[in-house]
């Protein structure tokens, strides 16, 4: 069962969104002005967050560093390409250079050396220190999956960084639930309606049954509507 250091509940994801850049910011003037890994989330939830925070004032862009939680296997400029979707609401909005873009390369047609050159590139980031990203975003599926950590593929006993999934509808490349516990911050963001019953199931899951449940309880902000 996963505990959350904190939980941020607002009516409205106007509210929510302003909490958590108070949050972010945060984070970052913590960092004292050194360099600060912020690991990027896929999906739709983040749309509107992404496009509030390039509007955001009294940011420190060229501080930051941007990898991504998880990616599927297609063209990085198709409509289901995290990339795209990070880069068309943030990345192209802000004051930073490509090389602060860690993304995912798509273009190895073998899935399993996607995720074995990412880790790699990880690692070579952290210079042989333990990958330790200063903040991990992460959303929620209905089903209660993070990042490509589904029920079927999340194992505790995995020793990679980084590894490969695949599913009916996409091969996916993801960062494991080690990689992502090892985070010195992890922002869990759940801001529709229809993300109640999810977060309710996993606060009360004793049992493991989602994969959001195994987040760690240490710095862990859980950000939702009520």
């Amino acid at each position: 069962m996963v505990k959350f250091t904190k939980k941020i509940v607002e009516n409205s994801e106007n509210f929510l969104i302003k909490k958590f850049i108070n949050q972010f910011k945060r984070k970052i003037k913590n960092k004292g002005g050194a360099r600060f890994s912020f690991v990027l989330t896929g999906g739709k939830s983040p749309i509107k967050l992404y496009k509030n925070l390039a509007k955001e004032k009294n940011i420190p862009w060229r501080n930051i560093d941007f990898f991504f939680g998880d990616e599927r296997c297609v063209n990085k400029n198709s409509k289901d390409s995290n990339f795209n979707m990070c880069k068309k609401n943030l990345l192209k909005k802000i004051p930073i250079l490509n090389s602060q873009i860690y993304e995912i390369n798509i273009k190895n047609k073998k899935f399993k050396n996607i995720a074995r050159e990412y880790e790699k590139k990880i690692k070579k980031y952290f210079n042989g220190k333990k990958i330790c990203f200063d903040l991990t975003l992460l959303g929620i599926g209905n089903d209660g999956h993070i990042a490509s950590l589904f029920k079927n593929n999340i194992s505790k006993i995995n020793k990679k960084d980084v590894d490969f999934v695949i599913r009916k509808d996409f091969k996916r490349v993801t960062l494991t639930i080690k990689c992502i516990n090892n985070s010195k911050n992890i922002f869990l963001w759940a801001p529709g309606k229809n993300k109640k019953k999810i977060i309710k199931n996993i606060i009360k899951d004793k049992r493991l049954v989602y994969p959001a449940s195994y987040l760690r309880s240490k710095n862990n902000i859980l950000f939702y509507c009520n």
